[in-house]
């Protein structure tokens, strides 16, 4: 029996994540954490500061096709995405958050999730509501200390690419399809006899297709299992993986 106002169930258990994480943050040594597995990762010399916008929210009149296992989860309860430009030289093509670098005339990380949200996908940050930060992940790779900002959008304002130049596609993605079992799975990244495996998320059909991996891919892995949302789902089934001409 589906639970009434579940958006509203889904903003209050993001609010109260988002407070649990500041209360680590204050608290807990790091590492010692539910993000762990993410707040393990190396850190690399002279990291920069970035941050990402986690939007959550009713974005559209579009609902999920199945329900979510989970009754908070409801059908129209949507997360914001966006696809990178392939011709970018950092994560070319890769799904992501909005977000980017903290500029220095950016007051916090925050302040940064909304300006590069705003920038990249043209939402008004008015109609925002900040629900709080979680802890702050490294990414060796490309040097960023990344800090999660969830917002759930109270007042929605139409999104797209702004840049074609930065994305290819600015869209949401239903959380009770990212969360459906036959959407899930992992990538595996094959170098010189090594192997790196994180989990995915197929979303969209047809040419509106993506494919979630990497970075963006473990945070929601993270997150979801840290409300409660995860569904059983086979950690052991591939995902093929395409990635651009070096």
């Amino acid at each position: 029996m589906p639970v009434p106002h579940a958006p509203q169930t889904a903003r209050a258990q993001l609010a109260a994540l988002a407070a649990t994480s500041e209360d680590r943050r204050r608290s807990v040594p790091a590492g010692d954490a539910s993000f762990a597995p993410l707040l393990d990762l190396p850190v690399a010399p002279d990291s920069r500061p970035a941050a990402v916008l986690i939007l959550f929210g009713v974005l559209d009149a579009t609902p999920s096709e199945r329900a979510a296992a989970d009754t908070a989860v409801s059908r129209d309860l949507d997360v914001l995405l966006l696809a990178r430009a392939a011709t970018l030289r950092s994560h070319p093509g890769q799904v992501a958050f909005p977000g980017g670098r903290v500029d220095p005339g950016d007051d916090g990380p925050v302040a940064a999730a909304l300006r590069e949200a705003q920038e990249e996908t043209g939402l008004d940050p008015a109609g925002v509501e900040v629900l709080g930060a979680l802890e702050t992940i490294p990414l060796a790779f490309s040097r960023h200390l990344v800090t999660p900002v969830l917002g759930w959008w109270r007042r929605p304002s139409p999104v797209r690419v702004v840049d074609e130049g930065e994305s290819a596609d600015v869209f949401r993605a239903p959380v009770a399809d990212l969360l459906s079992p036959a959407n899930r799975g992992v990538t595996v990244l094959r170098n010189g006899g090594r192997e790196m495996r994180g989990p995915a998320f197929h979303v969209g059909r047809g040419p509106e297709a993506h494919l979630v991996w990497g970075f963006t891919a473990m945070v929601l892995d993270v997150l979801f299992d840290r409300l409660g949302w995860t569904e059983p789902w086979d950690a052991t089934r591939e995902l093929p993986l395409e990635l651009p001409p070096a």
